[in-house]
This record gives C-alpha cells, sequence and structure tokens, in this order.
C-alpha cells in the first residue's frame, strides 16, 4: 500500500495540565468455556459475561469506547461518561465474539494485535489452551468495523529484557507492518505482560505512538504508561464497581504523591 493512500488518525492531543488517567478496561479473550484449568491465565471472557458486564457500564452511564476516542473526547472536554476497551493478544475470537456485542452496545474498543504472528497462536502461553490469532484479512476485517487497531509488538516479547535493536523493530516495525495491512498507521501500542521500564517508554514516544497501555505502571503513569483494570469472568456489577473505585483512589493518590 503507498504511502499515498495511507491514513492516519487524529492526533492524540495531550492535555497540557495533569489529569488524572482515565478508565480503561482490560481483555484478552472471549470465548465460551466450562472448566477453570481451560483458562490458566484468567485471560478469558464468554460472551454472555461480556455482554453483562457492557450493560453494567450502561447502567452507570457509562459507554465502552476505544483509547484513541476516550484520549481525544477527554482533550476536547467531553470525555465524561467514557472508559477505554482494550482487548490484547488479537484473538480470532474478538472477530467472532466480541465485536457483534460492541456493536451491538454501540461501543468501540482497541484491539492490540502481533502483526509477526499472523495466523497463528498464542505460543507465549506455555499452559495453554492454543489459540488462534487473527489473520491479515481478519485484521482488516476489524478496522473496517469502527474498531481502533493498535500494536502488541511483534512477537509478545519483554521488551525490557530486549536489546536496543530488537526493541526498535518491535516497536517501529510493528507499526509500519500494521500500516501496510490496514492503511492507517496506528496510534496506541500495549506493552506485552504489562512489563515496561523508563527506557521502553522513551523508545515507544520515540517511535511515533500518541499513547500506550500499561497495567500497573507505578511512577511512570502517563500518556506513554496508561493504566488499565483487568476483567475476568468473575467480575459482575459489584466486583467491576468496586474496581473503579479502586482506580479512582488509586490515581487520586498518584496524583497527591507525583
Amino acid at each position: 500500500m503507498s504511502a499515498d493512500t495511507d491514513t492516519a488518525p487524529a492526533a492524540v492531543v495531550v492535555p497540557a495540565r495533569r489529569t488524572a488517567p482515565p478508565w480503561v478496561l482490560m481483555y484478552h479473550s472471549v470465548a465460551e468455556f466450562t472448566d477453570p484449568a481451560e483458562d490458566p491465565y484468567g485471560i478469558t471472557v464468554t460472551p454472555r459475561a461480556l455482554e453483562a458486564q457492557l450493560l453494567w457500564l450502561r447502567s452507570r452511564g457509562l459507554r465502552g469506547v476505544s483509547v484513541g476516542e476516550l484520549l481525544r473526547a477527554r482533550a476536547a472536554g467531553r470525555g465524561a461518561g467514557l472508559v477505554g476497551l482494550t482487548f490484547d493478544d488479537g484473538y480470532t475470537d474478538f472477530l467472532t465474539h466480541a465485536l457483534p456485542l460492541l456493536q451491538r452496545h454501540d461501543c468501540t474498543a482497541t484491539l492490540f494485535v502481533l502483526p509477526g504472528r499472523l495466523g497463528v497462536d498464542n505460543v507465549w502461553d506455555p499452559l495453554g489452551p492454543r489459540k488462534s490469532l487473527l489473520t491479515a484479512e481478519g485484521i482488516r476485517e476489524v478496522a473496517s468495523a469502527g474498531q481502533e487497531i493498535g500494536s502488541h509488538g511483534l512477537l509478545h516479547q519483554d521488551l525490557t529484557a530486549a536489546a536496543d535493536d530488537v526493541l526498535l523493530q518491535e516497536l517501529r516495525g510493528s507499526r509500519d507492518l500494521l500500516r501496510e495491512l490496514t492503511g492507517t498507521l496506528p496510534e496506541g501500542f500495549c506493552y506485552p505482560y504489562g512489563h515496561l521500564d523508563a527506557r521502553v517508554v522513551d523508545a515507544t514516544r520515540a517511535a511515533g505512538y500518541g499513547y500506550a497501555c500499561a497495567i500497573d505502571p507505578g511512577r511512570l503513569a502517563g500518556p506513554h504508561a496508561l493504566p488499565r483494570t483487568h476483567v475476568s469472568q468473575a467480575d459482575g456489577g459489584f466486583r467491576l464497581r468496586t474496581k473503579h473505585l479502586r482506580h479512582q483512589v488509586r490515581e487520586l493518590r498518584r496524583a497527591v504523591y507525583r
């Protein structure tokens, strides 16, 4: 795809003054399962659980959107009532199970994919089970459906242990490949395993990403180290409310002691 046909999303604008990070939820796989042994890492929710969680957000006056949309809305003063939805790894079941539910409830999400592992499986999870990853065509279908595509690196590596040349390829190489796949330069990055340090955060910013998602980045929290809340199969309304309150308290404390 030529540079002439490439498009880029509206830039994520970082507010001049410091504000508390938004509430961003972290999902991975959406699939049917009955035995906890089928989900040893706690990364799977059933379609029924996901729908209940989306409905709970709606009942609280909240709507799930992609992180790019969320950050642009906040920069424009329109972020009230929006929650970020992210899905890591780019599993095929996003297309078959998650996307229909997001569309049904007028939500969008950011799907962080691995362009170096197209159409294979989650080899980095030694305990299994094997989960298939989207092909190039699947990623394009997700993007065409109005969902945001972000990079999760090339191969799902711990970037804090990567040499400088490998780090550069994981960041810039994956971004370039996704531009070739979708025609759009991805704005967002997600750190594999949630692992990051100052070197990795600086390299991510220098690679041109407008934002990056972590899990609990501690003192590195900011536009290129956004904290996220893991959502599991067990998270009903009470647990989600507790997690939301915990996020608010944590970010208030972080703002006070920053």
